[in-house]
């Protein structure tokens, strides 16, 4: 249970979703990972990416825990509220998400104070499923931005691919066989040297999540071997949901 990862024990709730998760994982999926030497060894980071599937979560902690550190999700508080497996998660040191209420500060607290204990925090800026008709990247939030430059630690972005074969976006069914490849890439960090020291505008924000967006965008591109749409999708101009399922009949959830 004292196994160190990174610059971290690993501990007993982390020891426990290893051996649950990662002997079905490595048996059910194949991987082509890429990059994984750009995520830091050590000290505090974050790591961003694209979100295509509900099951994405588990080959991208898969990823980075196969390159050297515990991942630490920005993740919805309702998993977090679970009786039995929400407590195991808590355990890890995964970080709430309290979406659209007043409470949605505090995970950015909590996001920053983990960064300064060195540990690594993963962040999907689009803040839910992608909606584009493609699954390419759409606009994304804030948070991951503002992490980064409140304690000017560097970003990595990366792109997976995959998982949305074994789960499509809001299936409840999983396509296990034949066995589907989760590609993952990591790029060097992120950019964002000229905008540290400046206040914290919506334009300097703005700017930070564009270039964070750009280069998973990018990343994605490389592992499709396809073109990006010239535009980002952003589910503000096609009157989508801020989130859960954009297509379930009767979804009431306030618009992005």
């Amino acid at each position: 249970m004292g196994v160190r990862v990174g610059n971290e024990k690993r501990g007993l709730a982390f020891a426990t979703c290893v051996s649950l998760l990662r002997p079905p994982l490595m048996l059910l999926t194949k991987r082509d990972w890429r990059g994984a030497s750009n995520i830091p060894s050590e000290a505090g980071c974050v790591v961003v990416s694209n979100h295509i599937s509900h099951f994405d979560p588990l080959a991208f902690a898969h990823f980075v825990y196969d390159a050297g550190r515990l991942p630490r999700f920005l993740a919805k508080a309702a998993v977090l509220e679970l009786p039995v497996v929400g407590r195991l998660i808590r355990a890890t040191g995964q970080i709430p998400v309290y979406r659209l209420t007043l409470d949605a500060s505090k995970a950015f607290r909590a996001a920053v104070e983990a960064i300064e204990r060195g540990q690594c925090v993963v962040v999907y800026p689009e803040g839910t499923i992608t909606r584009d008709p493609g699954l390419w990247p759409m606009t994304g939030k804030t948070g991951a931005a503002r992490i980064a430059l409140a304690t000017s630690c560097p970003v990595i972005p990366t792109a997976q691919w995959g998982a949305q074969d074994v789960l499509a976006p809001y299936a409840k069914v999983p396509h296990l066989f034949p066995r589907k490849t989760m590609h993952v890439s990591a790029g060097p960090p992120v950019d964002l040297a000229d905008l540290h020291g400046r206040p914290a505008t919506v334009d300097v924000l703005t700017l930070a999540t564009d270039r964070i967006m750009d280069a998973v965008t990018d990343l994605l591109a490389q592992i499709r071997q396809e073109e990006p749409p010239a535009i980002r999708y952003d589910p503000r101009d096609h009157d989508r949901p801020a989130i859960g399922n954009p297509d379930k009949p009767g979804k009431q959830e306030r618009r992005a």
